[in-house]
């Protein structure tokens, strides 16, 4: 069976899977819990349709398993394969009556992000149409390190949000008051949300890999486009949730950038007219 066909037929199975177990238990979180898992499968299934003997392709799906490897740790320690659905999504039922947000499910949640599980690997089915048969250049050496460096500042931002966060719960189980409502300090002074900043530059970067192979740029460059627009909308609503919870969340967004890594900038006090 050609690679891409296979693609196909496991994200075909992953989307009915997703759907019908979200019909049975009322958790829409099921994607959730597959994300970390089929893009690597994908890419996997791309790198040995080749019988292991592309390098940029083998070391482009060995990059995929570690980012899949950090993920599935941090969605595991925060409860997400217990039975953990998303907070967003009870906040859309919410706001939906039952059948618009049974096809929300549909439309978006299962279909939609199935669709973008397989279009962030295309890259790697490019770089086996171009495979090189063990042709290693520097370039690709550099994407690389750029893209492990990258790996490591996304585990450092979930290190340090995974402590803040039960530093919370360990206070309120103690009867006291948190602290801080949100993470202000290490990574999150820079941006709002380091971890998406990092996770889109891994994913830029394969796409850059996939380049190398191909040899100029090409559609797949709508792979990372679209996985940023993604991204880009889910803060615009994840920010919304928390500014209608802390008060004190809008001056964080007024002074810190939200994605990009950037120096706070310092914000002027009111001045009441006189």
């Amino acid at each position: 069976m050609a690679p891409l066909v296979l693609v196909l037929a496991l994200a075909g199975a992953a989307s009915i899977f997703s759907w019908v177990a979200s019909l049975v238990s009322g958790d829409t979180s099921w994607v959730d819990r597959l994300w970390s898992v089929l893009p690597v499968l994908y890419t996997w299934v791309f790198a040995w349709a080749d019988h292991g003997r592309d390098a940029p392709l083998d070391v482009l799906a060995a990059l995929v398993t570690l980012w899949g490897a950090r993920l599935t740790f941090n969605f595991a320690r925060k409860g997400g394969y217990r039975g953990v659905e998303d907070y967003r999504w009870a906040v859309l039922r919410a706001r939906m009556t039952r059948w618009q947000f049974q096809l929300f499910n549909l439309g978006f949640i299962v279909l939609a992000q199935n669709a973008l599980l397989v279009l962030i690997t295309m890259p790697a089915w490019r770089a086996y149409q171009h495979r090189r048969h063990a042709h290693y250049g520097l370039a690709d050496a550099f994407v690389a390190v750029v893209f492990l460096v990258a790996l490591a500042l996304e585990t450092l931002a979930d290190e340090q949000q995974w402590r803040f966060q039960e530093s919370k719960r360990l206070a309120r189980a103690a009867g006291r008051p948190p602290e801080a409502d949100f993470l202000t300090t290490g990574l999150f002074a820079y941006s709002r949300h380091p971890n998406y900043f990092f996770e889109l530059a891994q994913w830029w970067l394969v796409y850059a890999l996939g380049a190398l192979a191909v040899g100029h740029l090409d559609w797949t460059v709508l792979c990372p486009v679209a996985l940023t627009g993604l991204f880009v909308g889910s803060t615009r609503f994840t920010e919304e949730i928390s500014a209608s919870k802390y008060p004190s969340y809008r001056d964080y967004q007024a002074r810190v950038s939200g994605i990009v890594p950037w120096p706070a900038r310092r914000v002027r006090p009111a001045t009441s007219p006189e």
